[in-house]
């Protein structure tokens, strides 16, 4: 099961504009610095207002419109790599606290603000770590050694999240799970199956509300097996 505090909300909305940087891999060109902006900002189906994808083959779409993270862990990532971790720091739309968010059900939907003015969510997808996610995070002053193993086995991923009803959020809303599925594949579990624990991606099968990026990856590993069990 989650845990979610009857306090669950967002601190911080984050967002950031897409630019050329040396240091971003291959593409040379990345958003993941995201900083928290004041007001009400639109969440639609493609994403938050002001906020860009520059790398548009591995981050953004219906399926990875909103990015959430948790306080709590940004808080156990600055004890981990030395140093004061800000909100949207890790690239995150949202910055949640009093919600597990790894514990959330793929499929789960959050009310973020009120019904018929703010979003409804659907958790979608988990983030992978890269090497672009490390490289910033040494620019920020702060230990990135061998960090995408590290947070690989950490189980702190954060869920992507896509848009089943557009509204308006910002800092201080509550949050609120409103539906949980009837199945047990957790952000964490997923997170396992695509990364550590590729054993577990059959699983993923099973569950409707999976992205089809993910459910690609499992439809890959099962298809060897089926052709020699047949």
């Amino acid at each position: 099961m989650s845990s979610q505090s009857p306090a669950a909300r967002v601190v911080a909305v984050n967002v950031g504009p897409a630019r050329d940087e040396e240091w971003a891999g291959k593409l040379r060109r990345t958003a993941i610095d995201k900083r928290p902006v004041s007001g009400a900002v639109r969440v639609d189906v493609g994403g938050v207002e002001g906020d860009e994808i520059a790398d548009q083959a591995n981050h953004g779409g219906l399926e990875q419109a909103v990015y959430a993270y948790a306080r709590e862990d940004l808080d156990h990532w600055a004890g981990e790599l030395g140093g004061p971790i800000d909100d949207g720091m890790f690239g995150e739309n949202l910055t949640t606290v009093g919600i597990d968010v790894n514990a959330a059900l793929v499929g789960e939907q959050w009310q973020v603000g009120e019904p018929g003015t703010g979003p409804l969510l659907e958790v979608a997808s988990v983030r992978i770590p890269c090497r672009v996610f490390a490289n910033w995070l040494g620019l920020r002053g702060l230990d990135d050694t061998a960090f995408v193993k590290r947070f690989a086995h950490a189980g702190r991923p954060g869920p992507y999240l896509r848009v089943l009803e557009p509204g308006v959020v910002r800092a201080g809303d509550p949050l609120r799970v409103v539906h949980r599925p009837d199945h047990g594949l957790t952000v964490l579990r997923l997170f396992r199956a695509l990364t550590t624990e590729r054993d577990l991606l059959p699983e993923l099968l099973d569950v409707p509300q999976v992205g089809s990026r993910p459910r690609a990856v499992a439809e890959a590993y099962v298809a060897p097996r089926a052709t020699v069990e047949v």
